[in-house]
């Protein structure tokens, strides 16, 4: 009987404290029905929503007092939790568990008090409120709410745990937002890509841009319309982003002395897509390496070499040496030396290499070719031949005229000399 009756003090004495409370927010709610255009006191009863746009307008001063009243708000709830929870330790069996669901109604109520103060103490911090006072107010939750949990029972937690859970405020919420955000972060990607594809029918209309620099403008298209409307999400659920931009003006500052080589190849990128010195697809020679441009991005180049090895550049490095675009020009000369005996007829090889030339079906009448003898070697006479032909049949045509240049001059007995040495020996006295 005992237990019972300091069960019954506990709840008279919780009920005795919420009555000031309720009632007062009967006269502000009545304020607001008059008048709610002039109404600037904040109450308990207004949704976060509410209270939200209510704080906007609050002087700091203003603030300092709000702040002030929805500390002793919350101090009062926090009691009255600690009221019930000093009662069932007393208590047995029924009136155990009528309190612990009232503890369960109270904290509830005190966790959607917290999300308000806290609101209220992001505002004063916002508009300038003293530092060491702010740092007090989050303290005095947080120092608050870790020596209740001590001071707990392991039912009374897990009750708690699980009314949080099933709570609309409290877990189930938090799913809910959290599949907001999942959603609002997928939908976001359709629609930068949709704001993509939109920009690319006009990029892609644009002929004097490099397909690199095509590429890297639908990039920078789609991520900023990624990251404006990340902005624009977190606004609508209520996250100030102010602060959010003062941190990446620091972290940038600090960044750009620790990532200068990178930053060095995205200065270097830029310049590759605003010159324009090689395309996608085109094959190019550059820091010793051979090979076809598959992609650049704002840090590197990716080439594929003849034998199919992927070799990655940076970009500073690219850009920083002699880059020789072979596919550039439409048109390009093939250079072949031909030697042939010094007891060779030099006419009759002439006839041969025009005519392997003229018969070629690649190679190009205009410009027109050339072949001539070029020098006496040490063990040949050298002739030139310099046919045109195509970019793309360059190796083609190389690779057939050395192989019906020596067929022909086979057969018309013609010979293609060795290196050789004469020696002479002298026998002495």
């Amino acid at each position: 009987m005992k237990k019972i009756q300091i069960a019954f003090l506990a709840m008279m004495i919780c009920c005795a404290t919420a009555t000031p409370a309720q009632s007062g927010n009967g006269e502000e709610a009545g304020t607001a029905g008059t008048d709610p255009v002039m109404q600037l006191e904040l109450s308990r009863q207004h949704s976060l929503e509410e209270l939200q746009l209510l704080v906007a307008p609050l002087t700091l001063d203003q603030l300092i007092d709000e702040a002030g009243k929805w500390q002793g708000y919350l101090q009062t709830e926090m009691s009255r939790i600690a009221v019930l929870k000093v009662a069932a330790m007393n208590a047995e069996g029924e009136v155990l568990d009528r309190i612990h669901d009232e503890i369960n109604v109270v904290g509830e109520q005190r966790a959607g008090l917290i999300y308000k103060f806290q609101m209220i103490i992001d505002s004063l911090e916002l508009k300038g409120g003293d530092p060491e006072l702010v740092a007090q107010y989050r303290q005095y939750v947080t120092g608050a709410l870790a020596a209740e949990f001590d001071a707990t029972d392991l039912k009374t937690i897990l009750s708690q745990a699980i009314d949080w859970a099933i709570s609309t405020e409290g877990g189930v919420g938090f799913i809910l937002s959290f599949a907001t955000i999942i959603g609002s972060f997928f939908i976001l990607l359709i629609i930068a890509r949709f704001i993509r594809s939109l920009a690319s029918r006009g990029i892609r209309r644009i002929t004097h841009l490099s397909q690199l620099m095509q590429d890297f403008l639908l990039k920078v298209t789609f991520w900023l319309a990624f990251a404006i409307g990340l902005m624009i999400v977190l606004a609508v659920f209520g996250v100030n982003i102010t602060p959010l931009f003062a941190v990446l003006g620091g972290a940038s500052f600090i960044l750009a002395f620790a990532m200068q080589e990178t930053l060095g190849n995205l200065a270097s990128g830029l310049m590759i897509m605003i010159n324009k010195p090689f395309d996608v697809g085109d094959l190019v020679d550059t820091n010793g390496i051979l090979g076809e441009v598959e992609a650049v991005s704002i840090v590197s180049t990716t080439v594929r070499t003849l034998d199919n090895q992927v070799v990655i550049l940076p970009n500073s490095a690219v850009w920083g040496s002699i880059i020789t675009n072979v596919t550039v020009s439409p048109l390009r000369r093939v250079d072949m030396v031909f030697g042939i005996g010094y007891g060779d007829d030099i006419d009759t090889a002439m006839e041969v290499l025009e005519s392997i030339v003229a018969d070629h079906p690649l190679t190009l009448d205009d410009p027109e070719p050339l072949i001539k003898m070029h020098e006496l070697a040490d063990s040949s006479v050298n002739f030139i031949c310099r046919p045109w032909s195509k970019t793309e049949d360059y190796w083609t045509v190389y690779w057939d005229l050395t192989r019906q240049v020596k067929e022909r001059f086979d057969a018309a007995g013609v010979s293609i000399p060795f290196p050789q040495r004469d020696v002479h020996l002298f026998k002495g006295d």
